[in-house]
C-alpha cells in the first residue's frame, strides 16, 4: 500500500497556532477534562487505560479534539497512542489556564 507512513503521522498544532477559543472548547467537555486530568496526573498516558462509559469511536473523537486544540500531544507506539499534556506550550500562551483547570474540583 502506497502511504503507509501516512497513516500514523499525526497532526498537531504548533505552539503559535494553538487558539485560546480551541482550547477552551476542548477542556470544556466533562470527558475530554476528565482525560486531561489523568493525563496530567500520570504524565503519560495510553488513549485506552482510563474507564470512561464511551464507545471507541466517542473515545476517538474526544482525544482529537484535545489533540487538534493543542492540549494533549500524541505520539504512536505499537498499536497504542501515548498521550502527554503540551504544559509548557499552554502555560507559555495562557499562563495559570491550566493550573486552574487542574485545580477546580473533581
Amino acid at each position: 500500500m502506497s502511504g503507509m507512513g501516512t497513516a500514523t503521522a499525526l497532526e498537531h498544532p504548533t505552539r503559535e497556532d494553538i487558539r485560546i477559543e480551541a482550547v477552551l472548547h476542548a477542556l470544556a467537555d466533562p470527558v475530554r477534562l476528565r482525560i486531561v486530568q489523568a493525563v496530567a496526573d500520570c504524565g503519560e498516558m495510553a488513549c485506552g487505560v482510563l474507564d470512561l462509559h464511551v464507545s471507541k469511536s466517542t473515545l476517538t473523537h474526544h482525544y482529537r479534539v484535545l489533540r487538534e486544540a493543542g492540549v494533549i500531544h500524541q505520539r504512536p507506539v505499537g498499536t497504542a497512542k501515548i498521550n502527554t499534556l503540551r504544559r509548557d506550550d499552554l502555560d507559555a500562551l495562557f499562563p495559570g489556564l491550566l493550573n486552574g483547570i487542574l485545580a477546580a474540583p473533581r
